[in-house]
């Protein structure tokens, strides 16, 4: 069959709720890149939070930040920064707030508040490091992406006064800040370009509400079985629970395995 072009995010969709690869999903993508087909992660995270999976998977391609930094076979093709005068004003408001922020750049993440229990609490449930403490880290680094530490009914604000921004919800405590034209599908279409693949040889697999773009960008859009139905709705397929085997089950109902 035709070479695919399959983007698949890491959490609830690679990793389980463990925060864990399954043995079948190694074996998935083993065998898909064995059958000639090209694998890239699409991911909100940072980089430096997934170097060991990459190596682990044996992957050089990647779009992280949702969509603002697009990496191909080792090369960064792609950087889609916040605007440094919108970050500036956002940093003032939410400081009113007392809603704190955690910046990140490309090379690291910082905090503006310290020791904060809901960036405590949201950041730990990704199993990665906490972010370190430094209020003027946005001021001379450039930044990709934000997480605002907020509930959802407190987001609201935020969206009517910084228009220029794009907020997608990740935990209840805390939510994504992106440019107002970052997505994943974004990053995507960017990085398709440059390898010369049609949108045709697209698969994408994702779990979450900054995957609904990507899936429904994608000619092949499969959802996770533990997605929510908004985003199952933006999916050509539904595979099965990633606890379940998720990822082999529909790579084979897409007739790539």
């Amino acid at each position: 069959m035709k070479r695919a072009m399959v983007f698949f995010d890491i959490d609830g969709t690679l990793l389980n709720e463990d925060k864990e690869l399954p043995l079948s999903t190694k074996r998935a993508v083993k065998s898909l890149k064995k059958a000639g087909h090209e694998v890239a992660i699409a991911t909100g995270r940072a980089p430096y939070f997934f170097k060991d999976l990459l190596e682990e998977l044996q992957i050089e391609s990647y779009v992280c930040f949702n969509g603002q930094l697009v990496v191909y076979k080792g090369e960064t093709i792609y950087r889609n920064s916040l605007d440094a005068e919108e970050l500036d004003r956002l940093e003032s408001f939410a400081s009113k707030q007392e809603h704190p922020l955690v910046f990140m750049s490309e090379d690291g993440f910082q905090a503006n508040a310290k020791d904060h229990p809901h960036i405590q609490e949201s950041i730990e449930t990704l199993k990665i490091d906490l972010p370190g403490h430094d209020p003027d880290f946005y001021k001379y680094q450039e930044l990709c992406q934000c997480l605002l530490f907020c509930t959802e009914d407190e987001e609201q604000e935020y969206r009517r006064q910084f228009t220029k921004l794009r907020f997608v919800r990740w935990h209840p405590l805390s939510t994504d800040i992106l440019p107002h034209d970052g997505s994943k599908a974004n990053g995507i279409q960017q990085f398709i370009e440059k390898a010369g693949v049609s949108k045709d040889q697209v698969y994408a697999f994702g779990d979450q509400l900054n995957d609904m773009e990507m899936l429904a960008f994608a000619k092949h859009g499969v959802a996770m079985g533990n997605a929510p139905d908004v985003v199952k709705e933006k999916a050509n397929y539904v595979t099965k629970h990633v606890n379940d085997d998720g990822i082999e089950h529909g790579l084979k109902m897409v007739g790539l395995l």
